[in-house]
């Protein structure tokens, strides 16, 4: 929580507050739109939320925004669901990221790296002729505007040019990691019928081989939708009977033809994480990804051609279609397949220094894992082109911002940013020209209205509520797929506060205009009136060093009572005595409230995630509260199943 003006952890210099995108832009658009010249972030924030058709007509122009056919005006419909944005205009999304291929066709679009940690690039004009020749060949099977395209696939350049090759035909795209397996990778596809599967034959992880050719031949049983099948050897095995070969698709010379689709069109369906009950299929438009992720990519995180953008993620979660969309300010973006601690710890620290990554995107389980194994990146690589490491995934706990001014450099830009799969965004987060205070969120982000409200619908400032967003962005969802009277979409996010985008953490928006997020809301510890997010706690508790992960959960008692348990995964060696139980329990008091002290320790073998690497705290809520397993959680959603079998034992005991 915010103190009276504490010292910020850092503040850009002169020179990097001149040359910011954000600050160019703002000038820019003073003059031409009528943005308030002074005043800077916190000026140009409260026109572009206020003045929403003006904010997002400069930055279509300032991004030189190709449309095909013009539009009638910025918004159509402002109401939330269903706003219109920029209706009559046609335009493509991979035409504006294979821009870069005309003035700089002979530098780098691409780096990939493996586990070997050793970068290898492919050109603006390689990465077009692919895309070229796959969207030619894409049409010749029949693939259409609005058919879904899918890809079982690592984060290689092949998913990259796939994505890319299927919006610009104006299908639809989605993706799995090869790690998920076959039940979880239907619970999505089959959920949108693609007709052409894109694949690998397995995937290097951890110094070992995996084999997918079994999971793979499955899905071609299971998905009768499918016209086409296209074999990736990326451990060099002969494509399956019936597949089609990668390279013979990818290998002509052949300029790509990009389809003119409606801004609304729709890009891409990506999927909630599905914890209980099937994934919610979220699709999301060309036109206002690529508006947002100019916005986010452009003026939040200031990336341009001189750039290098790494971020750790997979094909399976919504930071890998972020990343790619860095192609968008004709920045050369870093792929990395493999394992985030192969051979050791500081694996990504090193893939950030081979590559001259300019900015470090990872988890803030990975900034807190480096902490805990004493990994040294500053010492230890060469850093110096690193201009900001940007967190998301989780909070980014005080202690993590420390650790990284202290342990890479003390001028160092460091953004922990937080948004959601449901808009491929974020709601807040990196701002060039803003100081960093530690354990915050420097600031909400441009034409992004975002609240703190009570119950009510009343807005709060310094105190902790409800994540609100009270305007349209262009990003939100499109729709649900198989959700046609909307009522799916409608109950996610707007049953709560009618009209208005309720997200479903708990955040504080401080006085002097920064976020704290303090973790999910329906998860959220609710001891005697007084609320905390579980980040709060497992912020506290995994400082000590006996504790590898832990769990908390709050539950209502059906006689009116309240039972919060602490779940922890212990550290090799340590033992949970009560020299342990004590300090836990002291650590709490002290750091964050007597209150929320739990009412037992208990040990487990391990804290189950989801497949995108987040604890999973309401299912094992409701599977303490006595609902069957298949009932409580997807199983296909789950990183380690056999975790669960704990919480379903403990909750039949206690019944």
């Amino acid at each position: 929580m915010s103190t009276v003006n504490p010292q910020p952890l850092w503040q850009p210099d002169p020179q990097r507050l001149a040359r910011s995108q954000v600050t160019r832009f703002q000038a820019w658009a003073a003059e031409h739109h009528g943005a308030p010249a002074e005043g800077g972030y916190p000026a140009l924030h409260r026109w572009s939320v206020d003045e929403l058709e003006p904010f997002w007509e400069a930055l279509t122009q300032w991004f030189d925004v190709r449309f095909s056919t013009p539009y009638a005006r910025v918004l159509g419909d402002r109401s939330m669901p269903g706003a219109q944005w920029f209706p009559g205009a046609t335009l493509n999304y991979a035409e504006h990221a294979l821009r870069a291929a005309e003035s700089r066709p002979d530098e780098p679009a691409l780096l990939h790296v493996d586990e070997t940690h050793e970068p290898v690039p492919v050109t603006w004009s390689a990465l077009r002729r692919q895309v070229g020749s796959l969207t030619a060949e894409l049409r010749a099977l029949g693939v259409r505007p609005g058919d879904r395209v899918s890809g079982y696939l690592p984060n290689i350049p092949q998913a990259v040019v796939a994505l890319l090759a299927t919006a610009a035909v104006g299908a639809v795209w989605t993706s799995c990691a090869p790690d998920f397996g076959a039940r979880s990778v239907l619970d999505r596809f089959q959920q949108v019928e693609p007709v052409v599967l894109f694949t690998v034959d397995g995937y290097r992880y951890g110094g070992k081989e995996h084999d997918r050719r079994e999971t793979v031949a499955e899905l071609r049983r299971e998905l009768p939708s499918l016209r086409a099948v296209v074999h990736i050897p990326l451990l060099g095995t002969e494509a399956p009977e019936g597949a089609l070969e990668w390279d013979a698709l990818t290998r002509a010379d052949t300029e790509p033809v990009f389809e003119q689709v409606p801004f609304a069109h729709p890009l891409w369906v990506l999927y909630s994480s599905g914890t209980t009950g099937l994934p919610k299929a979220i699709v999301q438009s060309q036109g206002g990804i690529l508006v947002e992720h100019l916005k986010q990519l452009g003026l939040h995180c200031d990336l341009g051609p001189e750039d290098r953008f790494f971020w750790y993620t997979s094909t399976g979660w919504m930071m890998w279609n972020f990343l790619v969309s860095g192609l968008l300010t004709g920045t050369t973006v870093v792929l990395y397949d493999g394992s985030p601690g192969h051979p050791d710890t500081g694996a990504q620290w090193r893939i950030a220094e081979r590559t001259g990554a300019t900015l470090f995107g990872t988890s803030a389980a990975y900034v807190m894992a480096c902490r805990k194994a004493d990994v040294h990146p500053g010492r230890d690589f060469d850093l110096s082109r690193v201009q900001c490491v940007a967190t998301t995934g989780s909070p980014l706990p005080p202690d993590g911002f420390r650790w990284l001014h202290d342990e890479v450099r003390e001028d160092l830009w460091i953004a922990s940013v937080s948004g959601g799969t449901d808009v491929c965004s974020c709601f807040a987060g990196a701002v060039p020209t803003l100081p960093v205070y530690i354990g915050e969120l420097q600031a909400p982000s441009l034409g992004t209205d975002l609240q703190s409200w009570d119950p009510s619908g009343n807005p709060l400032i310094d105190e902790v509520g409800e994540l609100v967003v009270t305007n349209p962005m262009p990003s939100m969802p499109i729709h649900f797929w198989n959700d046609p009277d909307g009522s799916r979409y409608h109950d996610s996010y707007f049953d709560t506060y009618p009209g208005v985008w309720r997200h479903g953490d708990w955040i504080t928006l401080t006085s002097r205009g920064s976020v704290v997020i303090h973790g999910r809301s329906d998860s959220t510890l609710n001891r005697q009136g007084v609320r905390m997010g579980s980040a709060d706690i497992y912020e506290a508790v995994e400082r000590l060093p006996e504790i590898k992960e832990s769990l908390v959960i709050g539950i209502e008692q059906p006689d009116g009572g309240y039972w919060m348990p602490l779940f922890v995964q212990l550290a090799p060696g340590a033992v949970l005595d009560q020299a342990l139980l004590d300090r836990i329990k002291r650590t709490i008091r002290e750091n964050l409230s007597p209150r929320h002290i739990p009412d037992e320790v208990i040990e487990v073998p391990g804290i189950p995630h989801t497949l995108t690497g987040k604890r999973i705290e309401v299912p094992v809520k409701r599977l303490l509260q006595g609902t069957p397993l298949e009932k409580a959680v997807n199983p296909g959603s789950i990183d380690n199943l056999d975790l669960l079998h704990f919480y379903e034992d403990l909750a039949r005991k206690r019944a």
